[in-house]
């Protein structure tokens, strides 16, 4: 997309947005009561804003660019990285949000803090921070950098502090409720620019039965024969759960709003929304893609699929507002992100071990010269991204998360769920278990690419395996471990769901058994 696509009307609107957005920002957080924490919004946030925060936090252009691509390339099938997450937003509903609001802690290190104790803490408050630098925000500004850089045809780290900056003024000026309630106006934006696309698409091409017709029966398939190269059902329904736990359960940009939430039950309806809304993600993002193949087969770039989409079926306005929408998809990303870096860095590694006495303005100046710092290191490590050349992006952070996962995803399951782990073993997890599957990442990204050498598992089935590997040698360590594990760990009287919740999360449970039943009959 060239720089001439931008007329008068559409910079008018990108120029509205900002000033709507900063407003909603400096709202936001005139309404924090002071001296109240930064991180968790006071825990003020109700179910709505919980959901579309946790939806927003996870919907970022890349995601977008690449769903649509996918959905070129191979049809509904990348569909299951949005549908098959219901089951772990279940788990984060019923298992992990009790305990985590049960234990009253800010951060997730801390509660592997009381479950292991302060070496694990320190491990883990580490673990997350260098995660968020690589995975929430270097590639995400990097994803959004070249959408920037299309558009205004500007180098790649300007684009990068440009985001970082707009990001930067919400996380520093409002804390989460500033982020959260940005969210909630982008997300619905979002929703409508998206849902517009696909209307006018499927307009265009004569309706849903002709588009049927017009693409390849087995791309309305979400379950591939295994012997598919690129989306494999084996290794999707085991390789996906590792991913799903640690994304869902265990990462602190993911589960910080319901952190926050007022109480209990406003957390586990706002995780309900969180699954409803991820339904949206196949029409709204994928189903745009499959729609440009039947509108635009001869497309040489399947990644351009969805601003081909934009910029040939919106007329002018329209392509200004989209470009707002993916730069809030951005900005909300980006926002959640430098705020849970600063959270568990000022949590975790300040106040528990420089500076245990510093009073909350100390401990909010604290928060805000982190975001800074991070927003600078990110930027360091998307220009080192940029330099890298001739890589599939969106494949490699797929899998770069499959790498990510496992040790994260064995240390809270058993953490959790089996009271004899012992520190020792979910220490060496964190770290041995770290090296380990990161190496293996490592082999099969750069030094023995699985394009190339074919002995190769596919990726999720690789993370699947290496995840056994960690959970078999915590179990071996833990029964061989002498030393004792005290956990400090205190939920108080855990509360049984609410009818209200059941039902809710029993309505979605049937859609997405009939979802996945209705797409999976087509030859």
């Amino acid at each position: 997309m060239e720089i001439h696509y931008l007329e008068t009307l559409d910079w008018g609107i990108l120029a509205l947005y900002f000033v709507i957005l900063f407003a909603i920002g400096i709202w936001a957080s005139s309404t924090r009561r002071k001296g109240s924490s930064l991180f968790l919004a006071g825990n003020s946030l109700s179910w709505p804003t919980i959901g579309f925060s946790m939806w927003g936090t996870n919907v970022g252009p890349s995601m977008l660019i690449a769903s649509a691509s996918a959905g070129f390339t191979t049809g509904i099938v990348s569909g299951n990285f949005a549908w098959y997450a219901f089951v772990f937003i279940f788990l984060l509903t019923f298992v992990f949000a009790p305990r985590y609001l049960g234990a009253k802690v800010i951060t997730l290190p801390e509660f592997m803090g009381k479950r292991f104790g302060q070496s694990t803490r320190n491990i883990l408050a580490w673990y997350t921070i260098v995660t968020i630098l690589i995975s929430w925000l270097a590639l995400t500004l990097f994803a959004g950098g070249i959408l920037i850089k299309q558009v205004f045809d500007i180098p790649m780290w300007q684009s990068a502090v440009i985001l970082l900056l707009i990001s930067a003024f919400f996380t520093i000026l409002g804390g989460l409720k500033a982020v959260a309630y940005t969210n909630v106006f982008q997300m619905l934006l979002l929703i409508f620019v998206s849902l517009t696309l696909t209307i006018v698409g499927l307009n265009k091409i004569g309706g849903v039965s002709a588009l049927y017709n017009t693409v390849p029966h087995e791309y309305w398939n979400l379950f591939l024969p295994n012997d598919n190269p690129d989306f494999p059902w084996l290794p999707i329904l085991l390789g996906y759960p590792v991913m799903g736990v640690w994304f869902w359960c265990t990462d602190q940009s993911m589960v910080q709003p319901v952190l926050a939430a007022k109480n209990l039950q406003q957390g586990q309806l706002g995780a309900n929304f969180t699954g409803w809304l991820k339904i949206l993600d196949a029409p709204l993002y994928i189903l745009p893609g499959i729609i440009c193949l039947a509108l635009y087969p001869s497309l040489q770039n399947p990644d351009e699929a969805y601003m081909t989409m934009v910029t040939s079926l919106f007329p002018s306005g329209m392509v200004g507002l989209v470009l707002a929408v993916l730069t809030a998809a951005l900005v909300s990303t980006i926002g959640s992100a430098l705020n849970a870096l600063s959270t568990v860095f000022t949590m975790d590694i300040y106040v528990k071990r420089i500076n245990p006495t510093a009073s909350q303005s100390r401990i909010i100046k604290m928060g805000r010269f982190v975001t800074v710092a991070g927003a600078i290191i990110s930027i360091l490590i998307t220009i080192a991204i940029d330099s890298i050349k001739g890589l599939n992006l969106f494949n490699v952070f797929q899998s770069v998360l499959g790498f990510i996962a496992p040790p994260m995803a064995a240390v809270f399951l058993l953490g959790v769920f089996w009271k004899r782990t012992t520190t020792r073993a979910a220490n060496m997890a964190l770290t041995i278990g770290t090296v380990f599957s990161l190496t293996i990442g490592i082999l099969y990204l750069w030094v023995l690419p699985s394009k190339i050498y074919d002995f190769w598992p596919h990726f999720m089935m690789l993370s699947f395996l290496i995840f056994v590997v960690i959970v078999m040698t915590m179990v071996i360590v833990s029964y061989l471990d002498n030393s004792k594990t005290v956990s400090t760990l205190d939920f108080g009287t855990i509360a049984k769901p609410t009818k209200l919740v059941m039902a809710l999360w029993g309505a979605l449970i049937v859609v997405m058994i009939g979802l996945y039943i209705f797409f999976n009959g087509h030859s």
